[in-house]
C-alpha cells in the first residue's frame, strides 16, 4: 500500500472561492490500489506554511508520498518550489525533469514550470501544475514510476534494472 497526501496550494482555495479540481484530479488518479488517500489539504501560498505541512507530513511517517499541486510557475506568490527544496533532503530531478520534457510535448509553456521532486525521510514529495489539466498530465507521467521508487524509499533490497528470469 502506497499512503499519500494531496497538498494543494492555492490562496483562492484556500479561502473557499475556487473549488479545488486539480486535487480532485489527483485523488481521482490514484484511487485505485496500491494507493490510499491518508491526508488531504488546501493551503494558501505561504512559504513556510507549506514547508511546516510538508515537514510535518514527512516526520509524522503517516505517508510515503506527498502530491503538491499549485505555485509551480512565475507568478510572485508561487512559492511551492522554494517551500519544497527548504525541506527536501535529496532532490529527485528526473521525476521534474520527465515531466517537463513530456510536457512540452503538448505546449511550451510547460519549460516554465519550477517543480520540483525529492525525499524527505521516507517520503517522496513531488509538485504537480495547478491546472488539473497540468496535474493529470504530470502524474501520468510518472505514475508508472512510483510504487518502484516507493519501495526502494522503504527499504526494498532488491536490485535495480536487473531482468527477472
Amino acid at each position: 500500500m502506497i499512503r499519500y497526501a494531496v497538498l494543494t496550494i492555492s490562496d483562492k482555495g484556500a479561502r473557499g472561492e475556487r473549488e479545488d479540481r486539480s486535487g480532485a484530479a489527483i485523488r481521482e488518479m490514484l484511487t485505485a490500489p496500491p494507493y490510499q488517500l491518508c491526508h488531504y489539504r488546501i493551503l494558501p501560498d505561504e512559504k513556510e506554511e507549506i514547508a511546516q505541512s510538508l515537514r510535518d507530513l514527512a516526520d509524522g511517517g503517516e505517508v510515503d508520498l506527498v502530491v503538491t499541486t499549485g505555485g509551480t510557475g512565475l507568478a510572485p506568490r508561487d512559492v511551492t518550489p522554494e517551500a519544497t527544496a527548504a525541506v527536501i533532503e535529496r532532490e529527485v530531478p528526473g521525476l521534474a525533469e520527465a515531466m517537463r520534457m513530456e510536457g512540452l510535448k503538448v505546449t511550451p509553456l510547460a519549460m516554465l514550470s519550477r517543480a520540483v521532486a525529492g525525499i524527505r525521510k521516507g517520503t517522496l514529495i513531488v509538485n504537480l501544475p495547478g491546472s488539473p489539466k497540468g496535474a493529470r498530465e504530470n502524474l501520468a507521467v510518472i505514475l508508472p514510476v512510483l510504487p518502484h521508487a516507493i519501495e526502494k524509499l522503504l527499504g526494498d533490497p532488491g536490485e535495480c534494472g536487473t531482468e527477472t528470469p
